[in-house]
């Protein structure tokens, strides 16, 4: 991939209304030879189409990064999956894949799913689709190319079908979907937050009662952006300038979290610290300004929210609707980690802060690491690239 850009992918589902498992299953594989994003959908919903869908999207992936061609892969796993006879021998599994390479450049096949949306300059741009027979299916092919923001999405045929008896006659059809889709795409949403705009918009249409298992996934090419975060002083104060000296030497985002982190870079800078009293939300202390620092936050408090964000957003992302709006310390951090940066580094002090000695806090030095170490995991199951350094 471009040492500029990088394909970023976003995946989110809904199960129908009573049952536990999700009918619909997405896989990616990413390598140096590109990436690979399979979206299933198994035949009716429960666990047997969870089954079906995780097998056909799985060996997909697999055979596909193997070095199999995309053709030969399909091949494999039409003569592997078995046909509904009692349904007119239609597959137990319909599927979209994507294979995207390092030029972003990619290959679509899509087999009875919704036809793909693609997205440039925020407009559709037709595809120009064919017709390919493999082993007496029709599978539909297209080639393209990812440009800066240029975004794929993937649907299953719950969205096209969301509202159908409910709040609309015939569902909600693809070029409504298309439309809403340009409307509101904006670089600024990250590949995650827009699958979860458009699965929450079918909800909302099934009345919050899901008449079947929909999904969305996007993949689209971004620009890099990098956001280093600092996380207390030095052990040794006397290694404080250096900590100083390399973060701010560090290209992209400066975030601080603790005040007496900020003193300690206000001091480096030769500026001031401004603090404010203003809890714009009740549980997340007030930010802080320091010219040359473009986010300055408390420490342990702010950091457990983001931590109780970042789980949230791996899941359902119900608080993207919360967060994405609100400007207190833990929701702004939250956009700059969760949707604006690719790459993510944090200088992490050990020093004791003797303001968390006070046993009615219970907060020490291990509590600010835990947080720390569960922070980087969350944000590289999203696919951030992290460095943590100790100081």
């Amino acid at each position: 991939m471009s040492e500029e850009t990088e394909l970023e992918t976003g995946y989110l589902s809904l199960n129908k209304a009573g049952e536990e498992l999700c009918g619909d299953h997405a896989e990616k594989i990413a390598s140096e030879g590109g990436t690979t994003f399979v979206l299933a959908d198994g035949l009716g919903s429960g666990v047997q189409a969870s089954i079906l869908s995780t097998l056909t999207s799985s060996m997909l992936s697999t055979m596909i990064e193997g070095g199999l061609s995309l053709s030969d892969a399909v091949h494999s796993v039409i003569r592997t999956l078995p046909v509904a006879k009692a349904r007119g021998n239609v597959a137990y599994s319909t599927f979209t894949i994507v294979k995207v390479l390092p030029d972003f450049s990619a290959l679509i096949y899509n087999y009875d799913n919704p036809e793909p949306i693609f997205l440039h300059a925020g407009k559709e741009k037709n595809l120009r689709w064919e017709a390919k027979a493999i082993e007496g299916k029709t599978i539909a092919v297209a080639e393209t190319t990812f440009e800066e923001n240029d975004a794929l999405i993937l649907v299953t045929d719950g969205a096209v079908y969301a509202g159908v008896g409910e709040t609309l006659n015939f569902g909600w059809t693809r070029k409504e979907i298309v439309s809403y889709m340009e409307a509101l795409y904006d670089p600024s949403i990250s590949s995650k937050n827009l699958a979860t705009l458009l699965v929450d918009h079918c909800d909302l249409l099934y009345n919050r009662r899901p008449g079947d298992d929909t999904s969305a996934a996007v993949l689209r090419r971004r620009a890099k952006k990098t956001v280093n975060l600092m996380v207390g002083p030095a052990t040794n104060p006397g290694d404080d300038d250096k900590m100083m000296a390399l973060f701010f030497a560090q290209k992209g985002e400066h975030i601080v979290c603790g005040g007496t982190s900020a003193k300690v870079a206000a001091s480096h800078l030769h500026e001031d610290v401004l603090t404010s009293l203003d809890y714009v939300t009740p549980e997340v202390p007030p930010t802080s300004l320091v010219a040359g620092i473009d986010l300055v936050t408390e420490g342990v408090l702010t950091l457990n929210k983001v931590v109780e964000i970042s789980k949230d957003c791996l899941g359902s992302n119900q608080d993207y609707f919360d967060w994405s709006f609100r400007t207190d310390g833990a929701s702004l951090l939250a956009k700059a980690l969760f949707e604006e940066a690719t790459d993510v580094s944090f200088y992490v002090g050990c020093a004791v802060n003797p303001a968390h000695q006070d046993p009615r806090y219970h907060i020490n030095i291990s509590t600010k690491m835990q947080l720390v170490e569960e922070l980087a995991a969350s944000l590289k199951k999203m696919g951030k690239r992290i460095k943590v350094a100790y100081f």
